[in-house]
């Protein structure tokens, strides 16, 4: 068993006849999920996703896949290969389009369409597709990939089967084992028990839910709940949930069509991808059931719903405005029902109890996990983990999507199997398979990318610290003009401060401080305005955190007049 170390080194040359695999994000974390395997000089990409910015990252969009470790071999990319539609899996792919565009994308009909949206939004010419589905096989250089159903909380989910010469890898993606699965499309264990007995030489499995014991409960279980919320409601019922998530909007509108409710979408993302999904015959609209956000305002409030984007907090989205009172046309009323049908994402949970509180005050009536069932895992619990290793009984495990905890959660239900060999990586950590042994070889620097408006990587961790001292602390600037000819402080020093409870009248105490200061600094020869700067910085420093207990942003300025 190995884990990775912070004292790495970068890896030697891959040996002749191996495989290396160089997670470049999805382990530690949950999100921004991307895996390069690497073979014969040739390099096959698995997912492409984003990670959604907590509160200690301020101001950023999205949090990208560092490409720095392949930056330079892109020519040698066979493909992508996209093993669902979910942003945490495709979100990043436009960004590493912009590098290299004419990268070969694989994944299956749903995945490719919403990624083909996502592309024309950034302007990006059309890619060379190659639409797949379970049971198809490709070759791309020295990989010969199989692809294998895998049942998710979005359809058309796959496995995928990586053939080299230096043996076989089995990467499941996200997957469940729902019995009862809405689309009546199960994961095919009969083709990862053929894959087993054929040989699986590394098993990448979804840790997600490695720390739940037993089984993912189905789908189906939570249609009753939401017909409750349905028959209790008396007035308007807004839904909020993933925009991707196909298989809860079909309950949803299911329900509202048993209840003699019509249904009208809010949120760009879901408008665009309910209408992929049923274009494509994934969402079955009951008849008379779906209308246009303006003529359901026509309809009395017992018969509508809106099936809203942000269940996760998100400040900008649909119920988020709705919660605030400020979104264009729809407005809170007392006796409505708010339907939060989704999961807390590790971080969001104060975003998410914030929208919560919001919608509670304006009268509505909040229905969420914390309450009642409406919501089920898209991930494999305990249970399901243990009988794929009984089945697929790899040589190898490689724990992938999730914190450290899920990973060694899920090391230690592989272990228990009788699986010999399991390596806990993270992100950047180079795990490489030579002789049928998977071992630690390096490691690669791998940091976060943020997407900031339109800044792509340049906002760096020095830049989010500098914000979020000023989003707790504030700010003081202080202006002192030295006479270039005397040497001596001839205006100023004037003082102001934002974002904190200090006034002008405050910083009288320390002028005089840093009027003499800087006189015993310009009489010892500091005469460079840098350094006067930093004698100002230092001693107002002082002052604010010895009498104040605050360490604010300082921007000194000196001039020389």
């Amino acid at each position: 068993m190995s884990h990775p170390h912070p004292e790495l080194s970068a890896p030697p040359a891959l040996p002749k006849g191996g495989l290396r695999v160089i997670p470049l994000g999805g382990l530690g974390e949950v999100g921004r999920n991307m895996t390069v395997f690497e073979h014969e000089d040739r390099l096959l990409v698995v997912d492409c996703g984003v990670l959604f910015p907590e509160d200690h990252h301020p101001g950023v969009d999205l949090i990208l896949p560092d490409f720095g470790p392949i930056r330079d071999r892109l020519d040698q990319v066979e493909a992508l290969v996209l093993t669902h539609g979910h942003e945490d899996h495709i979100g990043a792919t436009p960004y590493l389009l912009r590098e290299r565009g004419d990268i070969p994308l694989v994944g299956s009909e749903l995945t490719l369409a919403l990624l083909d949206s996502k592309l024309r939004e950034h302007r990006l010419k059309e890619t060379v597709h190659h639409k797949v589905k379970e049971g198809d096989r490709l070759t791309f250089g020295p990989f010969e990939l199989e692809f294998v159903a895998v049942n998710h909380s979005i359809p058309d989910a796959l496995a995928v089967a990586i053939r080299t010469a230096a043996g076989m890898v089995l990467h499941t993606g996200d997957f469940k084992m729902d019995q009862l699965p809405l689309d009546g499309r199960i994961t095919d264990l009969r083709a990862f028990a053929r894959l087993g007995e054929e040989g699986v030489d590394l098993f990448l499995t979804d840790s997600t839910n490695a720390e739940t014991p037993g089984f993912t409960p189905a789908e189906k279980s939570i249609t009753p709940v939401i017909d409750q919320v349905f028959r209790e409601s008396s007035q308007r019922v807004i839904v909020a949930c993933f925009a991707s998530h196909v298989h809860r909007v079909q309950q949803v509108l299911d329900a509202a069509y048993a209840h003699e409710r019509q249904v009208a979408y809010v949120g760009r993302s879901m408008v665009r991808n309910m209408a992929i999904a049923r274009d494509l015959g994934y969402l079955k609209v009951p008849p008379g059931t779906l209308v246009d956000t303006k003529d359901l305002a026509d309809l009395p409030p017992e018969r509508q719903v809106l099936i809203s984007t942000g269940s996760q907090g998100e400040p900008m989205s649909a119920l988020s405005r709705i919660a605030q009172r400020n979104h264009h046309f729809v407005h809170i009323e007392e006796g409505d029902t708010v339907l939060l049908a989704s999961s807390l994402i590790p971080g969001n949970e104060n975003a998410v109890y914030r929208v919560i509180n919001g919608l509670a005050r304006w009268g509505a009536r909040v229905v969420h996990k914390g309450n009642a069932l409406v919501h089920v895992s898209g991930h494999a619990s305990a249970g399901e983990l243990l009988y794929c290793y009984n089945i697929v009984k790899p040589r190898n495990v490689l724990p992938v999507h999730g914190e450290m905890r899920h990973m060694l959660a899920n090391r230690d239900l592989a272990l228990a199997t009788g699986v010999e060999n399991v390596v806990v990586a993270e992100d950047g950590v180079v795990v490489d398979l030579v002789n049928g042994v998977a071992s630690v070889a390096g490691k690669v620097e791998c940091g976060y990318v943020f997407v900031d408006g339109s800044s792509v990587g340049d906002i760096t961790e020095s830049d989010l610290k500098d914000r979020r001292i000023l989003g707790e602390e504030g700010f003081i600037s202080v202006i002192v003009v030295v006479d270039s000819v005397s040497g001596k402080v001839s205006g100023g020093p004037e003082i102001h401060a934002r974002g904190n409870a200090l006034d002008g009248a405050s910083f009288d105490e320390v002028k005089q401080p840093i009027i003499d200061a800087l006189d015993r600094a310009i009489a010892e020869g500091n005469t460079d305005s840098y350094q006067l700067q930093q004698t100002v910085r230092r001693v107002i420093g002082r002052w604010v955190s010895g009498t104040h207990r605050r360490r604010p942003m300082i921007i000194p300025v000196v001039i020389e007049a």
